[in-house]
């Protein structure tokens, strides 16, 4: 495929189906009215069997439905798909492939993770994760890390408008390439994975960036789709750290203005940035959102 842009797909914050303003009162009593986003099902068949119903904004259902079947296991990577069929109007996706799928069994064993709502991981993830090898060449700059985070901190977001919200972007060097956004952390993951896997974008050389906390569910998710380095804003925890070493993956946390904290996989960064020269995060920029607007 061609080379990706910056922010080939980013965020619309002004899409009206993704929220709405709701009036209410603020902590003066005062009349205010402030963004929230919309949560809409969306059912999922593999060919004629019904997976799962998630909770999601509503955008991209073709790209989180492909997504959510592949970090399951549930897809392969060399499985063909025939069709992707939405239907808006019942708020249902079908994934169609040639080849039929042992998902009866993958059902079964399904375990609960850390994931917000619909999170959820199947048993023999695990087995897969042990026998996965990140490229050890890759390498991630301070240089690249402090662009990134100012990069998508200063893009439109809906998390920026109205909160609640996480978002996960697809990066290479110093590019933001795909920025996803979704009520749960591993929709947006799942939107990513299923646009990498229908326009063929390897991941050897990417950096993944969330916004979320760096839990077990993200470390295998990051594994599964072979990304070899994950960032996040937020903090870790020690699930998803133990996994981070024993996969190699590189794991940096609390990454704002200069400073982040890594706690895996620290032979891939480069330290090349004088920090006397790096700004600490502007309040402008620091990701609040739904800041409520006094109502007319």
């Amino acid at each position: 495929m061609s080379r990706l842009k910056e922010f080939e797909v980013r965020p619309d914050p002004d899409d009206p189906r993704l929220s709405r303003a709701v009036p209410g009162i603020d902590h003066e009593g005062k009349r205010v009215e402030t963004a929230v986003v919309t949560e809409r099902p969306l059912t999922l068949f593999l060919n004629a069997r019904e997976i799962v119903t998630m909770m999601t904004i509503g955008d991209h259902p073709d790209l989180l439905a492909v997504g959510y079947l592949l970090n399951q296991n549930m897809l392969r990577a060399d499985d063909h798909i025939t069709a992707i069929d939405y239907a808006d109007e019942i708020d249902t996706v079908v994934v169609r492939t040639e080849r039929q799928t042992n998902y009866e069994e993958k059902l079964r064993k399904k375990v609960r993770t850390s994931g917000c709502a619909q999170g959820t991981v199947f048993g023999d993830l695990m087995e897969e994760f042990d026998k996965i090898e990140l490229d050890r060449k890759a390498r991630i700059r301070t240089s690249w890390l402090y662009a990134l985070t100012k990069k998508i901190n200063m893009e439109p977001s809906l998390y920026l408008k109205a909160g609640a919200i996480h978002g996960c972007v697809l990066c290479q060097k110093d590019k933001p390439l795909v920025y996803m956004e979704d009520v749960g952390r591993h929709n947006a993951v799942d939107k990513i994975a299923g646009y990498m896997f229908l326009n063929g974008v390897s991941p050897e050389d990417k950096i993944f960036y969330t916004t979320g906390r760096l839990t077990s569910e993200m470390v295998i998710k990051a594994v599964k789709m072979r990304i070899p380095i994950l960032v996040s804003r937020s903090g870790f925890t020690a699930w998803g750290v133990e996994l981070a070493n024993k996969a190699g993956l590189t794991l940096i946390g609390r990454a704002r203005g200069k400073r982040f904290v890594s706690l895996s996989g620290n032979d891939r960064i480069v330290f090349d940035t004088d920090l006397s020269n790096v700004a600490d995060e502007s309040s402008t920029y620091a990701r609040k959102g739904g800041l409520p607007e006094p109502a007319d």
